[in-house]
């Protein structure tokens, strides 16, 4: 159920970008949490109006879902690699790039007509 979020000020990429980085983020995120790919679910919103340090400057934000406890190893590395990538594919510096990641229960998320808990 691993599911990462992006959300850009970056305007509109081409298709085969977007698709690009969100097979990219999938694999990346399936790696650090060392779950199946199958069970990850990606998502970007472009060009959403958002600033940062009180400027317009290109900005991202980045929400990490996952059930079962992330470690604060495992979640310094994702956001060094997340950073990294969306740095890469973006052009966004990496100190404008905030990622939130966040524990949930199984039994607080849906799949399938049941839940995971």
């Amino acid at each position: 159920m691993p599911l990462i979020k992006v959300q850009s000020s970056v305007k509109v990429l081409e298709a085969a970008a977007v698709e690009g980085l969100l097979k990219s983020l999938s694999g990346k995120l399936a790696k650090h949490l060392g779950k199946p790919e199958s069970y990850v679910m990606t998502a970007f919103e472009q060009n959403v109006a958002m600033t940062f340090g009180g400027t317009f400057d290109p900005v991202c934000y980045i929400e990490v879902k996952n059930i079962g406890a992330m470690r604060p190893e495992s979640t310094k590395a994702m956001s060094q690699d997340f950073c990294q990538t969306i740095n890469e594919k973006l052009g966004i510096p990496i100190n404008r790039i905030y990622i939130e990641f966040n524990d949930a229960k199984g039994s607080m998320w849906g799949w399938n007509g049941s839940t995971f808990g």
